[in-house]
């Protein structure tokens, strides 16, 4: 009777254990994040669209997300914020990518739609090397860009006539720096160009240029980017509040996002993105901001 007593009293002690060895979470918990062990937990598709700035950005955050997890498939297309806005509020796509809030757009259902900001972009006019010129009060910004200042040496510059250089109505840019940068006034005619590369290359080459660029252009000395009422245009005076020409990056959902949804947009708000990818791909991190603005262009305090 001893041994049969004994072999069911082993068998048992060897079940509970086992029981207790697979219960401590850690694959479940690997699983559950972002990026799971090789996808297990993961898989579907999305697809995203909107906003062509922002593409090279989410393309690449996808691309990294789709190595960590090999059974989803996350499509990103470009077309611009409206599109990108109005084919998620139509549940065409998943994700909708915006350079301006939902509200700021016409016929947008903004109610219907969830905004994740996911990254922040500074932006500041750029002038040729020759203009002579470092800083410039925004009142006098707003004269160049309007016209009613069309010599550098009204603003203690060279004896140079200035060349506008704008983006077209569309661009995402523009319109951050006329709502930030020119308090909504209409620039004058000028210079017209589809790209920011070559906004810059005129401004290396144009005596006399100015135009405006996002921070991540600035990597060499071929233009000067310009200190607005004696501040520089800096990452660290963005996330401060004290620089005033940034705006969010967008990714809208409608309705809380689920699933692959959820995680993937979980993933862009990760350290790996928002510390390495961002910087990358010339963004800031929006989780480093130490001031919020609304639809409004008000900025407080976190």
């Amino acid at each position: 009777m001893k041994k049969p007593i004994l072999f069911v009293t082993i068998a048992a002690l060897m079940m509970f254990a086992a029981a207790c060895g697979g219960g401590d979470g850690n694959v479940d918990k690997d699983n559950n994040k972002a990026g799971g062990e090789k996808g297990k937990e993961l898989s579907g598709s999305l697809v995203v669209s909107g906003s062509s700035a922002m593409q090279p950005l989410v393309a690449a955050a996808a691309e990294e997300f789709m190595a960590e997890n090999p059974n989803a498939d996350i499509q990103v297309n470009a077309g611009g914020s409206g599109t990108g806005l109005s084919q998620v509020a139509e549940g065409s796509v998943d994700i909708g990518n915006s350079d301006v809030f939902a509200e700021e757009k016409e016929g947008i259902p903004a109610e219907q739609l969830v905004d994740h900001k996911v990254a922040v972009v500074g932006i500041t006019a750029a002038v040729n090397p020759n203009v002579g010129i470092k800083d410039i009060s925004k009142d006098d910004l707003i004269k160049v860009f309007t016209g009613k200042i069309t010599n550098w040496k009204e603003v203690g510059g060279k004896d140079q006539k200035i060349v506008l250089v704008n983006r077209p109505d569309a661009s995402g840019t523009r319109a951050i720096f006329n709502k930030f940068a020119l308090d909504g006034a209409t620039p004058a005619e000028g210079i017209t160009e589809d790209s920011s590369n070559t906004v810059k290359k005129i401004l290396t080459e144009t005596e006399g240029a100015v135009g405006y660029l996002a921070f991540s252009y600035f990597t060499d000395d071929s233009v000067t980017p310009l200190a607005i009422d004696g501040v520089e245009a800096t990452e660290d005076n963005v996330q401060s509040g004290k620089f005033p020409i940034w705006a969010y990056q967008h990714s809208y959902t409608k309705g809380e996002p689920k699933g692959l949804a959820k995680a993937f947009l979980d993933y862009l708000m990760s350290d790996d993105v928002q510390n390495t990818l961002l910087k990358e791909q010339g963004y800031l991190p929006v989780t480093k901001m130490k001031v919020e603005r609304d639809v409004e262009g008000n900025v407080k305090k976190h």
